[in-house]
């Protein structure tokens, strides 16, 4: 019998909602650890109150992407004040969770807890096994109330998403773990993600949550530029429209129902530029990225902006459309920090008299008393048993036990730590490795060339990453999952020489419609040199296949996963080939197929060369 559907109300007005505040009991077991400088309050005052005030707290994460276990190799640690604290992993998230809003309480103030989109998508094999479910139930269970979408919960398409909201069991594998998948408790918000169908919003535009009888408004959207990330086959239905547009469109509508305080959860980020002194985590110095233009351009209304998408953490305030200050944080990724959001609120006016933020490191780790952290036998960060909540451990631990036999299974080797890093070129050793994996797995069908996004790369391979027990340089596949997680079909086209330096063009902004760089990995025996000072589309030289001049001519046979043969990351020369072979499986086959040849060695990464 199918699961009952909850009522998703897709007109705007059906959208508001109002919901009492999560509130959780204290967690006295945490030792307050001093924060690193960097994370000192960004304050913001909006003149003096015209009557009684109500106080409140927001808490927000964003860039979840299924981080169920704590991080490890070079991202287990945030790296702040010239210190590393191991951080993350849901057990974790939730002690600190309710730490802060067990603190909110005690100054009497009723918490909100709201996200920033990428909480599902390019998740670890513990969740997306499960079509990224046992994330929502963590989710649910945490306390999250509210949430934008972000890019990548478009990644398995618009159905999926909805079913993630509403419940209901997966339709080609049904409910997995043996329980109904109820849906997420909080709310998704999609302003600016439009049905081609019906003119309006997929999920709500907006939310109305009450803080002591004040109306606090939330706005929820993705980034503009999703169809170039995401597998165009899952999103052609509906249209992503202009940030600003959209929140100041949606912005009037909640003033026209007296919300005057109003959140702005947006999944586009920034980062800090350099700068003398070197900018902390809570500046905004030389703030680069999408994000100040959209806040410039922002209703004044909107005093809160929480961020993602770029993974950096910051706090600090940006001018809106008025010139005012506009808070605007993010919290990273992976739930290794929280951002504490306090306000007060004029109750006359419903507006925000004062907001004041910082981010918080969620910390497991076991401090050594000299202000470092105890190590395990493997040489990892050894786990606190003390800040564990066993709540979100129990649900955690279902869906750990129940994809231990696949995720533990040795798959392969390595020689060395294969890291992401990129030369000033744009390649990295462990690209060299994953363009090799696919051009072997295709070799049967003519295979001469592979390609692959830098972008669908989300983690190292570290050799003394020991996941399941395994011993030094093995590698299960869990890790290689990891690495990557999208099950991006592989597919071989053939292109003319003409063509393929095109596409090798298009990685460039300004030619073809590309708005951003992107430099595509290459396998062995492709080489170029690219110069950053020629003009777009005359960019890339001295480009040949096993030391022979490509011929623009000749037909050349070139794999990638599907997602780029669909046109994603702006690569449309890329559906231009022709005569289209699928390969059996997914991309990370070719990558377990390739690392049981091993061990496997770091690539070079001297393929691809620059020139003034």
């Amino acid at each position: 019998m199918p699961l009952p559907q909850r009522r998703h109300l897709a007109v705007p007005v059906a959208a508001l909602a109002v919901v009492g505040a999560l509130v959780a009991i204290p967690d006295a077991r945490i030792a307050a650890a001093a924060p690193p400088a960097e994370f000192a309050p960004v304050s913001a005052t909006y003149g003096l109150p015209k009557g009684p005030t109500v106080k409140g707290q927001f808490l927000s994460y964003n860039d979840f992407h299924g981080a169920i276990d704590p991080p490890t190799g070079s991202g287990a640690v945030v790296n702040a004040g010239g210190t590393s604290t191991p951080a993350g992993g849901v057990e974790y998230l939730a002690t600190f969770l309710k730490k802060l809003r067990a603190e909110a309480k005690a100054e009497n103030r009723q918490t909100i807890t709201a996200g920033a989109g990428d909480l599902i998508g390019a998740t670890p094999l513990v969740s997306a096994a499960f079509h990224d479910e046992p994330t929502i139930e963590l989710m649910n269970e945490v306390g999250l109330q509210v949430s934008s979408v972000g890019n990548h919960e478009f990644d398995e398409g618009v159905a999926e998403l909805l079913r993630i909201q509403q419940g209901g069991c997966h339709p080609v594998d049904g409910c997995q773990d043996g329980d109904p998948f109820q849906g997420a408790d909080f709310t998704y918000l999609a302003a600016n993600t439009i049905s081609k169908k019906t003119g309006l919003p997929i999920l709500p535009p907006i939310e109305i949550r009450y803080v002591s009888g004040v109306p606090v408004g939330f706005i929820g959207m993705t980034l503009e530029g999703t169809p170039s990330i995401v597998n165009p086959a899952g999103i052609t239905g509906v249209r992503f429209t202009d940030e600003i547009e959209t929140a100041n469109k949606w912005s009037g509508v909640l003033k026209l129902f007296g919300v005057k305080a109003q959140v702005l959860l947006l999944h586009e980020g920034g980062s800090q530029g350099p700068a003398t002194p070197t900018p902390g985590v809570s500046d905004c110095t030389n703030f680069g990225g999408p994000l100040a233009p959209i806040v410039a351009g922002l209703s004044p209304e909107i005093s809160v902006v929480i961020s993602g998408h770029t993974h950096r953490f910051y706090s600090c305030k940006l001018p809106n459309s008025k010139g005012a200050d506009t808070v605007v944080t993010s919290a990273g990724s992976n739930g290794q920090l929280i951002t504490d959001i306090d306000y007060t609120l004029d109750r006359r006016t419903g507006r925000f008299a004062e907001i004041t933020a910082k981010n918080v490191i969620v910390e497991n780790g076991v401090p050594d008393g000299n202000g470092g952290w105890v190590r395990d036998a493997s040489g990892g960060y050894a786990k606190n048993p003390a800040t564990v909540d066993p709540a979100a451990k129990k649900v955690a631990d279902k869906y750990r036990t129940a994809v231990a036999p696949i995720a533990n299974r040795l798959v392969g080797s390595i020689s060395a730590d294969i890291v992401r890093t990129a030369t000033p070129a744009g390649e990295s050793p462990l690209g060299d490795v994953i363009a090799d994996a696919q051009l072997a797995y295709t070799r049967s069908a003519g295979a001469q060339i592979a390609l692959m996004n830098p972008g669908g790369i989300r983690a190292d391979l570290d050799a003394d990453q020991s996941t399941g027990g395994e011993p030094y340089g093995q590698v299960t596949y869990g890790e290689a999952f990891t690495v990557q997680p999208f099950n991006n079909l592989v597919v071989t086209q053939t292109f003319t020489g003409a063509q393929l330096k095109n596409v090798l063009e298009q990685q460039f902004a300004g030619f073809g419609g590309q708005t951003t760089q992107r430099i595509l990995q290459v396998s062995s025996g492709l080489t170029y040199t690219w110069s950053a000072s020629a003009a777009p589309g005359s960019k890339v030289n001295a480009l040949a296949l096993n030391g022979t001049p490509i011929d623009p001519a000749a037909n050349y046979l070139v794999t990638t996963n599907d997602f780029l043969a669909n046109g994603g990351d702006g690569f449309s020369n890329l559906t231009l080939g022709t005569g289209r072979v699928t390969a059996p499986g997914f991309d990370v086959d070719a990558l377990v197929a390739h690392l049981a040849t091993g061990p496997i060695a770091p690539g070079p990464a001297n393929r691809i060369s620059t020139a003034p």
